[in-house]
């Protein structure tokens, strides 16, 4: 195959898109470019709404990100299939993080320290998220109230039992300055957003911690939502935390659950996250999508954005980078429909992070390679197909800071063959089952025994449970936990 001139630039590019999680400092500029403003996804925004839900990788920190740090809402809300949604009291809203807020806030072993201290009173953990409130809206108070509230404000932020300790002997005085606050900001047609973020590691690798301080904060949101019309929270809550505590929360979950919001993604906005990644990436790569037929709107705030009345040629872009099959005939599938059945989790689910991973490292696949195919295709099958190994090792090695178990259990089922009957399962797990998980020899299964612990996997897509009863693992994690399929054959260098 010959070499056109562009090839290697545009696979350069394509390579380094920004899938994985970036740092914090990263600049407005970059984040732009990769940030895509899903038109379901801005009902999280609605007032009334306080619960954001959706799996691991879906977006939650992003948009999260989006808002708090970098201020994008008004352009969200310009997508926004709700009209109800742009007024001027809601763009120009004020939006302060309450959690991840760094040294402000107790780390997973005060606050393990402070629950095993106060275990009796139910009412402790609320006290906790009264607390920080109060440190975080201090500076929005006037001087009269942060003088009557000062004794919590000045408190290290670290010590849980002293912040709280203040609160408690401040009596009713908290309650009465920030009913005034929300007086104000009514009259003002002001609102004041608290956002919760990563709530996964309030208690690092003690899931009873965490899920005191989740069960705390849902509860005090549940009573404050109803009392403040103006200070309103949101709070961006894992798809398996909320679950959990769905199960075990009892009315005070149930009144933030009824209204949530769910980040979810749906094939027309998988494409199109996708094709604002390409397009913003580099002007070449912008032009090499216009050539594919793609319109795009310029953005004020975010760059160029695919318009999705067009939603057809997106697809147009991806047969030709790949080529309309996953081979040469139609035997191997249209590739439309390859990258979302290969990017699935057990679940059904397609998030956004892989989907884009996949084609960088097809992208580094052909660039390893140094043959290339006809000019305008960029990538050829083998590559993605070879990419889904490599995306779901890095997957799975990317896990352990949510699941820092998963290591573990990638060393007990390695080199074995999927699907299994379920019960051989729980019986090759059991063997192991109070072996060490991690290095830290305090890292547990979020469960308590093989059955509950395998429910779990599958309920976080991991795993999946087949009709039959047997248990299988997605592509996704199928290389990363070092597994084999039964049946399957080996990748071939040809398509």
């Amino acid at each position: 195959m010959s070499q056109h001139p562009d090839q290697v630039e545009l696979l350069g590019k394509l390579s380094h898109m920004g899938s994985y999680g970036r740092a914090d400092h990263e600049p407005k500029d970059e984040f732009i470019k990769t940030f895509y403003p899903v038109p379901e996804h801005s009902r999280a925004f609605d007032p009334d709404v306080v619960l954001i839900i959706g799996p691991r990788g879906s977006g939650k920190t992003e948009l999260f990100k989006a808002v708090l740090k970098f201020k994008l809402l008004p352009a969200i809300l310009r997508y926004s299939p709700q009209k109800s949604l742009q007024s001027s009291d809601l763009t120009n809203a004020e939006w302060i993080p309450a959690h991840p807020i760094g040294r402000d806030f107790p780390d997973p072993y005060g606050l393990e320290i402070y629950f095993k201290e106060n275990q009796n009173n139910p009412k402790d953990s609320q006290d906790v998220w009264y607390a920080y409130l109060l440190r975080v809206l201090s500076s929005y108070l006037d001087i009269e109230s942060q003088r009557e509230i000062i004794k919590i404000t000045q408190n290290p932020g670290a010590d849980v039992q002293k912040n709280v300790d203040a609160l408690k002997n401040a009596g009713t005085k908290p309650t009465i300055i920030l009913d005034q606050l929300d007086e104000i900001l009514e009259k003002e047609g002001r609102y004041l957003f608290i956002g919760y973020d990563e709530l996964d590691i309030l208690g690092g690798s003690n899931y009873q911690v965490t899920s005191k301080a989740i069960e705390g904060l849902i509860a005090f949101w549940a009573t404050y939502t109803r009392r403040w019309r103006r200070i309103r929270a949101k709070i961006f809550l894992r798809t398996d935390l909320f679950e959990k505590h769905a199960r075990i929360g009892g009315a005070d979950l149930a009144k933030l659950a009824a209204n949530r919001a769910e980040i979810q993604w749906n094939e027309k906005n998988l494409y199109a996250m996708l094709v604002k990644r390409i397009a913003n990436t580099d002007q070449n790569l912008l032009t090499y999508c216009e050539n594919s037929k793609i319109q795009f709107d310029k953005d004020m705030d975010i760059q160029f954005v695919p318009n999705m009345k067009n939603f057809e040629n997106n697809k147009f872009l991806i047969n030709r980078l790949v080529g309309k099959y996953m081979g040469p005939t139609p035997k191997k599938g249209l590739t439309e429909n390859w990258l979302l059945n290969h990017t699935k989790n057990g679940l059904g689910q397609i998030l956004p992070r892989q989907f884009v991973r996949l084609i960088e490292r097809a992208a580094e696949n052909q660039l390893s390679k140094g043959v290339y195919p006809k000019w305008p295709q960029l990538l050829e099958p083998i590559s993605l197909r070879k990419a889904i190994d490599i995306v779901s090792i890095d997957h799975v090695n990317q896990s352990d800071d949510e699941y820092p178990w998963i290591i573990g259990l990638k060393t007990r089922i390695k080199d074995q063959n999927v699907p299994w009957p379920r019960r051989s399962l729980e019986i090759f797990l059991k063997k192991d089952w109070q072996s060490p998980w991690a290095s830290d020899a305090k890292i547990r299964p979020p469960t308590d025994n093989p059955k509950e612990f395998i429910d779990y996997l599958v309920d976080n897509g991991i795993f999946r449970q087949r009709s039959e009863g047997r248990i299988d693992v997605p592509d996704l994690y199928l290389q990363g936990l070092g597994l084999k399929r039964k049946g399957g054959v080996k990748k071939k260098e040809q398509n």
